[in-house]
């Protein structure tokens, strides 16, 4: 009895480190209104009416029309990212999408969020790619740059 006490004890301690570790990711930087599925930006894109800035904040853009700033986590592409959204109207349209992985592990998209939010940007979304962008976007057969 005394062994398993002590046991449960320690399995506390170790479970209290790795979740202050940072082995945890940051929490979600968007609401669920601001996800884009992708269906609707295949259909925008399809009909080629009120097509929004597109921007991909990952390792490469895939979607026609989207701007590749790089990734995200890396400061250099921010301020890239900084500069195309200064050539625009803080209540214009903007879609956001990395696509390197699900979003609980994506290093790239809260950081791109996060700057839209400073700059005090209305109108954006986050394209809803929950696995990654192969399984989400191209095995789909949506457009994609060839």
């Amino acid at each position: 009895m005394k062994g398993m006490k002590i046991f449960t004890s320690l399995c506390m301690v170790v479970l209290l480190l790795v979740a202050n570790s940072g082995f945890s990711q940051k929490p979600e930087n968007w609401t669920k209104e601001q996800l884009m599925e992708p269906f609707v930006l295949a259909e925008v894109l399809q009909l080629n009416k009120q097509v929004p800035l597109i921007i991909s904040v990952g390792p490469g853009a895939v979607i026609p029309n989207s701007v590749a700033v790089g990734p995200g986590q890396e400061a250099n592409n921010i301020e890239k990212l900084k500069k195309e959204l200064s050539a625009i109207n803080r209540d214009s349209a903007v879609v956001i999408y990395c696509g390197c992985c699900p979003f609980a592990n994506c290093p790239n998209v809260r950081p791109a969020i996060a700057l839209l939010k400073d700059l005090n940007f209305t109108n954006y979304k986050l394209l809803n790619l929950t696995h990654n962008v192969k399984t989400d976007w191209l095995d789909k057969g949506y457009p994609s740059i060839k």
